[in-house]
């Protein structure tokens, strides 16, 4: 069950709306880096959660904060786009600040929501879903999300870059801070779990001497020389997970050339291939 008390969780105040700036703040709402993208994607990763309670009070409660940010950027797209023409007429004949303001603005925050903010990036393009990932594995969600919210502050850092209104930096400025903490507390949550030891790899609960170890640690290297590729962490000394030793190999074919059966009947082929 969710709750609201109509409040913002930070003050969103703009001192000079900008329709350019709007638009780039869609980007933070429906774009693959912004918040209903976290906001999902923990939500149904807390749903799925099973084992200890603790990781799915953690994801549902930073799910509701997610939310809280989708309702502060979608203020800041608002007040950004009071002033913009809702009319091309108003735009003076001639006039190149005119002409750049109407030239800033997605229509479809005028044409479908009434100069109001929308579930779209930047670009006008829907968040679809595709990009939440809740595989039911705790640690590779929690693996997941440590990327989200990285990318999701060098997201809010570009826009902060990109405005000197006052409001905008400091409504940023707190975003980017939060970004910060849940990074950490995702990376916290892995080493809870038990750290690379433990959680890696991921599933830990398959045998690994199901796999074919011999090239469970091996950096693979596909020169069309045949030499060996750069040497890095990745490629010797002690795996991250504490399992093997890293080593690097040049591979060589172990298949064979795939040879297909004839086309069946009916399949639209060519006689030739049947």
């Amino acid at each position: 069950m969710f709750y609201t008390d109509g409040k913002l969780q930070f003050p969103v105040r703009v001192e000079s709306p900008d329709p350019h700036f709007a638009r780039a703040l869609q980007q933070a709402i429906g774009g693959v880096e912004g918040e209903i993208r976290v906001a999902m994607q923990y939500f149904f990763q807390a749903c799925g959660a099973r084992g200890n309670p603790k990781f799915r009070d953690l994801l549902m409660n930073t799910a509701a904060e997610e939310l809280g940010h989708i309702e502060m950027l979608a203020t800041a797209v608002a007040l950004n786009l009071e002033g913009a023409p809702v009319s091309v007429k108003e735009q003076v004949a001639g006039d190149p600040v005119a002409s750049a303001v109407l030239g800033g603005l997605n229509m479809k925050n005028l044409l479908s929501a009434g100069l109001s903010a929308m579930p779209v990036d930047s670009d006008g393009v829907p968040f679809d879903m595709s990009h939440i990932y809740a595989s039911g594995n705790i640690a590779a969600d929690m693996t997941a999300n440590v990327a989200a919210e990285s990318t999701g502050r060098v997201l809010a850092t570009r826009l902060f870059n990109l405005t000197n209104d006052r409001g905008m930096k400091e409504m940023l400025s707190y975003l980017i801070a939060r970004d910060t903490m849940h990074q950490n507390q995702w990376m916290a949550a892995l080493e809870e779990l038990g750290g690379p030891s433990k959680v890696f790899p991921i599933p830990n609960g398959f045998p690994q001497e199901q796999e074919l170890q011999e090239f469970s640690y091996a950096y693979l290297g596909f020169q069309q020389d045949g030499s060996e590729p750069v040497p890095g962490r990745w490629s010797d000394g002690k795996s991250i997970d504490g399992k093997g030793s890293f080593k690097t190999m040049v591979p060589q074919p172990m298949g064979q050339k795939p040879v297909l059966g004839p086309a069946k009947p009916d399949s639209g082929a060519q006689a030739e291939q049947s």
